[in-house]
């Protein structure tokens, strides 16, 4: 299980969360949402259309004066167009979440809406952070030894090597502020690890990654990926959401495999029985709803994006990982970073 350590607050801090975004809207959103109230600090501002929020909200026990229903008229689907959606749905539960936090109201949005939508939408009202070029959407992916940050897997497809080389620092900053790791490893993702290996863009960007202060070790292949040889993991979005899907598909069909082989006989069901606490624990730390969700990196506020199919655990391990980002005040260390 992912840790995130000890959270500190010193002050309620507000997260807006998406009621409205997700394959289990609002149920599952308003279950993590009261889960988080218990074990935090905190104020949730939930957005979207109030007589669903309310009528979901009437099953739980909780202090209503630690949630607030923010009203919402419009609702973005998986289907409407990112940018168009964003421009015209300006009711929309996304929108009005991504203008709580430009304007200062939020210190975070979480939505398991549509991807495209979110990317475009923090971009355009949140806004990114001075010099910085690109934003940048960076999942934690599982190893064999805890997680790494995968950056970027979303947001730019044609890259440049100064987006990677940010990409690079942003996430460096992430990894040891958020997750804890001193001197986080950074790796570019690569068809070999001999320098000159690549196309233009990764071998532009690994001339740039030499010469930045950062623990950088090189070019990485995939097949080592899953071994953890890197902390943080750069490379354009085509190469990262493949990676990201890959996993999630080959985690999905491993434990398929096993269930399959492991049900053949009784004596096979009588050993899947003896392992059946190890089996769990290998497949929770494939699980994403530990880690909760991936961070856009680069805007001037925090916005998160929660797998489409998140149920209530994954809501409330990403109120987790907001909490983290607020109080460590990733934003200002990134903008410092990129500053110089």
């Amino acid at each position: 299980m992912l840790k995130m350590g000890m959270i500190a607050m010193k002050k309620q801090i507000k997260i807006a969360v998406d009621g409205m975004g997700g394959d289990h809207a609002p149920s599952e959103i308003i279950k993590g949402c009261i889960q988080a109230l218990q074990d935090f600090p905190i104020q949730i501002l939930i957005v979207g259309d109030p007589q669903q929020l309310k009528k979901e909200l009437s099953n739980h026990v909780f202090d209503e004066n630690r949630i607030q229903v923010i009203p919402a008229s419009e609702t973005i689907s998986n289907e409407d167009s990112p940018v168009v959606a964003i421009r015209t749905k300006k009711d929309s539960s996304m929108v009005v979440g991504l203008n709580l936090v430009k304007e200062k109201k939020a210190d975070s949005f979480i939505s398991a809406g549509n991807t495209g939508a979110l990317l475009a939408g923090g971009t355009f009202l949140v806004g990114r952070i001075p010099k910085v070029q690109r934003p940048a959407l960076a999942p934690l992916i599982p190893h064999k030894k805890g997680f790494s940050l995968l950056i970027d897997c979303g947001a730019n497809v044609d890259a440049k090597p100064s987006y990677l080389a940010q990409f690079a620092h942003m996430g460096s900053i992430y990894m040891e502020h958020v997750l804890n790791i001193s001197n986080p490893k950074v790796g570019l993702i690569n068809i070999g690890v001999e320098k000159e290996k690549g196309n233009e863009l990764t071998k532009a960007a690994y001339a740039l990654l030499e010469k930045a202060p950062i623990n950088f070790i090189g070019n990485v292949e995939a097949r080592d990926i899953s071994y953890g040889v890197a902390d943080v993991l750069v490379c354009d979005a085509f190469v990262g959401n493949i990676l990201l899907k890959y996993t999630e598909g080959f985690g999905l069909s491993l434990f398929d495999i096993l269930k399959d082989e492991l049900t053949q006989n009784f004596i096979s069901k009588i050993g899947a029985l003896l392992l059946k606490s190890s089996f769990k624990n290998v497949k929770n730390r494939f699980d994403y709803t530990e880690y909760g969700g991936a961070p856009l990196l680069g805007l001037q506020g925090l916005v998160v994006k929660a797998h489409g199919s998140s149920n209530g655990k994954a809501i409330y391990s990403a109120i987790r990982q907001c909490l983290r980002f607020t109080e460590q005040d990733i934003v200002e260390k990134i903008q410092n970073v990129i500053s110089e």
